[in-house]
């Protein structure tokens, strides 16, 4: 070992040796860190719809914002009422009109709001959707239906967040309890159980307190990642644990905590990048909830891997004792039987996988994606999709988009009304241009000053004299002077500018007229501050067609075609779920594309590293993607609707994390072919690689599988499920696919190795030392292979990769390093 790389170990050592030896120090920063998250938790935002992570140029997300911006949306709910009489519906509406803070109820005969003797009730507030007031009448109301057999549904509030969680905190209780199971199967001591759910625990709490820092997360962040994070970086603390024990069997607590985690940095580190590789391609997504998720997923790693190095060193000394006393027997039985069946299998297997990953390529690209929820049923049904399902059933309602346009005439936007209405897809059209006002008259209807007098019941000398002050205040001076007979105004702009004037003194009308205008001027102002902005315009078109199909998004390129004929094609905005989802397949078309790349690249570049050989890096990735395939051919064969977003999580997920369980194989196999011939070779590599398997796998998988069994949100299930299934499938792969590939696969392997070997240096020594490396060469007779050892005798060995260091022969104490012979 030259200067260089005996320096490098001797600084790993006294950091490794700091960390151990001032655990106290780092027990403290931990439990303040803790401390300090169970607060902090609390202020992380939570978004939970999905447009919000449209992105910026896309249609739904300008025109949401330009909606927000120009509109008022009013706070409303919808509330139906089984098991009553009509005569009860009309009382029940007298009584939520009398509410204070309540603006209208519509309900009435027909079978939109009366039918199979429950009602319906659209209940608005007075209030925009945004304000507090909104929640306080939401729960006033619900109050007021508890009597009822009564199903509410609203947009207000985080009802459904609040479900979610509580799913969540059922899946993560259970995911725990599946945790420790595997855990007591797998360790060697019973103690070794709370030394990595300690270490765990603790990464997990700083990670949920540290989402403050990103301001915001999405719902599906929020739920999934602290399962995720147990399922992805558990092999961690595993290893750790694994190199400790080696380390122990011959060397103290302390001296084998700190030589095990100088050994364990660089091995856990290179262990975690590929599960990073396949993440980073998340944060290339177009879908925010893509890059949301990913750099969530990151730091949950990066802090796994903190409390790895910095905090379950302090853990292990302080339960060293504790394990050496609870030891038990191995659970976990050694499987020559998959190493022998690979071997006699490898000509059949191998072949026969290339041929079923070409059929599930061709099979998984016809999955059938979709972008909503109205296509998929999750397993569990809670209240808020309860309530609604119950609506729907009994009062089926039509598709609402919005049509926002600039703010022009107002006979311009009744032509292009009427043109909508022409269409069989469309069943009604909402517009301040259709909207009846009184008297028979549209909101915008022109009415002459005669007109106006005989609607409201007033002279028509005074009716002339507000129109003449209303063509002076809009600076149309030759009306006033030349005549106002034939001068006619939109009813809305006429009303509103006679309240005005009322208000300022400068008209006088009589009590009942006042409260009629008092009523139409009301109603007014709370239409037009929902359709009509400062510069643009909205209305509301419901269709005939489902929330998502080829025929409502073509349709939506028809409402634009339609549209362009009286508006500027860049400034028409079409708004709803439907679009939304039309939206999510755009983004879809190129997200999939670009995750799948980058995935794969990110963990090429891993693997070309790891094992110095071009052939490797592809059987592994070729194996994995195959996995991908299969997983994702399931729905496609079943057709089984799945939400796009399981695709381009898992199989992020898939390619980074699960390819771990072909490297520990590959890893191990190469390993072994140095010395053994590839039948014995494959054996050992399937018994000590199994361990490792069982252990991350289960739990990813359990994992995965509950959150897809256990859960009401759409886009969770299909996450969980398509996580589940396809850990389960590389579970099956790696074990009795891979084995046969690389025995296959051997001599490319061999021949694409890019690192020359150094020529062996065999040195002589004779005397008491320490060996700890790869040996080659004769100690009392050959041997070749990884020594952990004291010697006492005559070395004859080439030794590579580690250090000899001599030894007094009476006390056993090492000799510095300039008396003695290290890094040799």
């Amino acid at each position: 070992m030259d200067n260089n790389e005996k320096a490098g170990n001797s600084v790993m050592l006294k950091i490794c040796a700091f960390i151990v030896d001032k655990r106290s120090l780092f027990f403290l920063i931990y439990a303040i860190l803790c401390i300090f998250s169970v607060i902090s938790r609390n202020w992380v935002g939570v978004e939970n719809k999905l447009d919000k992570y449209l992105p910026g140029t896309s249609e739904t997300r300008l025109g949401l914002d330009l909606m927000e911006e120009q509109f008022t949306t009013y706070g409303s709910v919808k509330a139906m009422v089984a098991n009553i009489s009509y005569d009860q519906a009309l009382q029940i509406k007298d009584e939520l009109v009398a509410m204070d803070g309540v603006f209208s109820v519509d309900m009435d005969d027909s079978e939109k709001y009366y039918n199979n003797g429950s009602a319906l009730f659209n209940i608005t507030f007075d209030y925009d959707e945004n304000e507090e007031q909104c929640l306080v009448l939401l729960d006033q109301v619900r109050a007021y239906f508890e009597p009822y057999d009564s199903y509410l549904s609203t947009t207000l509030g985080d009802t459904q967040s609040e479900l979610i969680d509580k799913e969540m905190s059922v899946i993560s209780v259970l995911v725990v309890i599946i945790v420790v199971a595997v855990l007591l199967l797998t360790s060697q001591a019973y103690a070794e159980v709370p030394v990595l759910l300690l270490t765990f625990g603790s990464a997990a709490l700083v990670q949920m307190g540290t989402n403050f820092l990103l301001g915001t997360i999405s719902f599906v962040s929020d739920s999934v990642t602290i399962v995720l994070q147990l399922a992805l970086s558990v092999d961690y603390a595993v290893i750790f644990l694994n190199r400790y024990k080696e380390e122990h069997a011959s060397l103290p607590s302390r001296e084998a905590c700190i030589l095990a985690l100088s050994k364990s940095i660089p091995e856990i580190s290179g262990s975690s990048l590929t599960t990073i590789g396949g993440l980073i391609a998340m944060l290339f997504m177009q879908f925010g909830i893509g890059s949301d998720m990913g750099i969530v997923l990151i730091k949950a790693i990066l802090l796994s891997l903190l409390s790895v190095f910095l905090l379950m060193p302090g853990i292990i000394m302080v339960f060293a004792v504790p394990m050496e006393k609870t030891q038990h027997k191995n659970f976990i039985p050694q499987i020559p039987f998959v190493g022998k069946f690979a071997y006699a299998s490898r000509y059949v297997i191998a072949p026969l996988f290339v041929i079923v990953i070409i059929v599930a390529n061709r099979l998984s690209a016809r999955t059938p994606y979709v972008y909503g929820y109205s296509q998929i049923t999750p397993p569990l049904i809670n209240e808020v999709q309860k309530a609604q399902n119950m609506q729907n059933d009994v009062f089926p309602s039509d598709n609402m988009v919005a049509l926002v346009f600039p703010a022009k005439d107002y006979d311009i936007e009744k032509k292009l009304i009427d043109d909508l209405l022409g269409y069989e897809e469309v069943t009604s059209v909402t517009g301040l241009a259709n909207t009846e006002a009184i008297g028979g008259y549209t909101l915008t209807e022109k009415l002459s000053p005669r007109q106006f007098s005989e609607l409201l019941d007033i002279d028509y000398e005074v009716a002339e004299l507000v129109y003449a002050a209303y063509a002076v205040n809009d600076e149309d001076y030759a009306k006033a002077v030349n005549g106002l007979a034939n001068y006619k105004v939109p009813l809305i702009d006429m009303f509103m500018f006679v309240y005005q004037e009322v208000k300022e003194g400068y008209v006088t009308l009589d009590d009942e007229l006042m409260q009629k205008l008092e009523d139409a001027n009301r109603m007014m102002n709370f239409a037009k501050a929902q359709l009509r902005g400062e510069d643009y315009s909205r209305i509301l078109v419901y269709l005939n067609l489902p929330q998502e199909s080829e025929e409502t998004f073509n349709f939506i390129d028809k409402l634009h075609d339609i549209t362009e004929r009286y508006y500027e094609e860049d400034k028409i905005y079409v708004v709803g779920e439907s679009v939304s989802q039309y939206d999510l397949k755009k983004c879809f078309a190129r997200d999939n594309t670009v995750t799948s790349v980058i995935s794969i690249l990110a963990v090429l570049v891993v693997l070309l590293f790891t094992f110095k050989s071009a052939g490797m890096p592809v059987l592994l990735i070729a194996v994995i993607q195959g996995c991908i395939w299969v997983n994702f051919s399931f729905p496609a064969v079943f057709h089984d609707n799945l939400f796009f977003l399981g695709y381009l999580i898992v199989s992020s997920i898939q390619m980074g994390a699960n390819i771990d369980y072909a490297i520990v194989i590959a890893g191990r196999y190469t390993e072994l072919r140095e010395t053994m011939g590839k039948r014995d070779a494959i054996i050992d590599t399937m018994n000590l690689s199994f361990p490792t398997i069982i252990t991350s796998g289960t739990m990813l998988a359990v994992a995965g599988t509950l959150i897809g069994k256990m859960t009401s949100d759409c886009a969770i299930y299909g996450i969980g499920k398509c996580l589940g299934r396809g850990t389960i499938i590389s579970i099956m792969v790696t074990m009795f696919v891979l084995p046969q590939i690389l025995l296959v696969g051997d001599k490319v392997i061999e021949l694409t190795a890019f690192v020359m070997n150094a020529p062996f240096q065999t040195k002589q020594i004779a005397g008491a030392m320490r060996i700890d490396g790869i040996v080659r060469g004769r100690i009392e007779g050959n041997i070749n292979g990884v020594v952990h050892a004291v010697v006492r005798g005559n070395v004859s060995a080439y030794i590579e990769n580690g250090d000899v260091k001599m030894l007094d022969e009476d006390t056993g104490e090492k000799i510095p390093d300039e008396a003695g012979t290290e890094g040799v």
